[in-house]
C-alpha cells in the first residue's frame, strides 16, 4: 500500500507540485500563506513565501516596500532610524529630529560627536574659543555674554587677579571692599574657615568669622561668662564697666528678670528690690 502525500491543511495532493515542510508537516504554498505567511507593513499584503522578507522588530517588509517614509528611497542595506514606530534614512531621520549645531547651523547627524552647553549643542570642530578660534573640545572653557572661551583667553580678556593668590578668578569670585578674592582665598583671617555665604565682620581691615571675633574681641557676660557680640541687633545690659545677656541679667536669688526693672547689687551679685531686702 502507497502512503499518500497531502497538504497537511486542504488535503490536496502535493505530488509532483511545490509545497513547504513546516514542523514536518507539508504545506501546499497557498495553504502555507495563509497560516504561516506575514504580513508587509507597507503594502498590507502577505508576503509570500517566493518573496523575501526583511523584518525589523517583529515587523515585516517586501523588499520593495521597505522605504524611507519622508523620502521614499530604499532602505535594503542602508542605515535607517525610527520615530514613533516610522522608519525613516538617517538624512530624514537628522533633518527632522536631530540637534542642528550652535556654530555652523548644519544638522549633527547620528553618530557624530557633539558638544552640549545650556541647551545648545556643536559639531565638534564647531566648539571652538570666541577668542583664538581653536576646538575645546573638553577642555574647561568659561561662558560669558553667550560666548564660550578657552580658559587662556578669558584670563587674558576678562579675568580679574585674586587679591590674596594674585591668580585670575574664572568662577567662584567674591567681592570684599571692592577687591576680588577666590572664594577659597576670602577666609578668616584667624581659623581660616571660608566666609563666602556666611556672616562675618571686620577688625582692622582683618575678616573674622563671628566666632572667632567673639572670642577674641567681644566683652564677657558678668553671669554666664560667655561673649556678648552685640552683632545682628542683639541686646545685652551694660552697667559700671560690668554688662549682661539680656537672657542673663536676672535676680542672683530667685532669678526673676531685671530687665526694665529696678535692681540692687551685692558685691558682683545684682538683686531685685525684694531680695535685696533681705541682705
Amino acid at each position: 500500500m502507497v502512503a499518500t502525500y497531502d497538504c497537511k491543511e486542504c488535503k490536496e495532493s502535493l505530488y509532483g507540485g511545490k509545497y513547504i515542510l513546516q514542523q514536518d508537516n507539508p504545506y501546499c504554498l497557498t495553504c502555507y500563506e495563509k497560516s504561516f505567511s506575514n504580513i508587509c507593513e507597507g503594502c498590507e499584503k502577505c508576503i509570500s513565501c517566493t518573496s523575501k522578507d526583511l523584518s525589523y522588530k517583529d515587523r515585516h517588509w517586501h523588499s520593495d516596500c521597505f522605504q524611507c517614509t519622508t523620502c521614499m528611497r530604499s532602505l535594503v542595506e542602508r542605515p535607517f532610524a525610527t520615530k514613533d514606530n516610522v522608519i525613516m534614512c538617517v538624512e530624514c531621520y537628522s533633518n527632522q529630529y536631530s540637534a542642528k549645531c550652535f556654530g555652523c547651523l548644519k544638522t549633527i547627524m547620528p553618530g557624530t560627536k557633539k558638544m552640549e552647553h545650556k541647551g545648545n549643542s556643536w559639531h565638534e570642530n564647531c566648539f571652538t574659543c570666541q577668542h583664538c578660534k581653536q576646538p575645546m573640545g573638553t577642555c574647561s572653557f568659561v561662558n560669558k555674554e553667550d560666548s564660550n572661551y578657552c580658559l587662556p583667553c578669558y584670563e587674558k580678556q576678562f579675568a580679574l587677579p585674586c587679591v590674596h593668590c594674585k591668580k585670575p578668578i574664572t568662577t567662584g569670585g567674591v567681592n570684599y571692599r571692592d577687591q576680588p578674592w577666590h572664594k577659597e582665598c576670602f577666609v578668616c583671617i584667624s581659623c581660616k574657615q571660608q566666609l563666602s555665604g556666611q556672616r562675618f565682620t571686620s577688625r582692622d581691615d582683618f575678616a573674622y568669622c563671628l566666632n572667632c571675633f567673639c572670642n577674641l574681641f567681644a566683652k564677657k557676660c558678668a553671669y554666664c561668662t560667655t561673649p556678648i557680640s552685640g552683632l545682628g541687633g542683639s541686646k545685652y545690659i551694660l552697667f559700671e564697666e560690668r554688662q549682661w545677656h539680656n537672657d542673663c541679667f536676672n535676680c542672683k536669688k530667685c532669678s526673676v528678670s531685671l530687665i526694665g526693672r529696678g535692681f540692687l547689687t551685692s558685691r558682683d551679685d545684682v538683686l531685685c528690690p525684694d531680695c535685696g531686702k533681705e541682705v
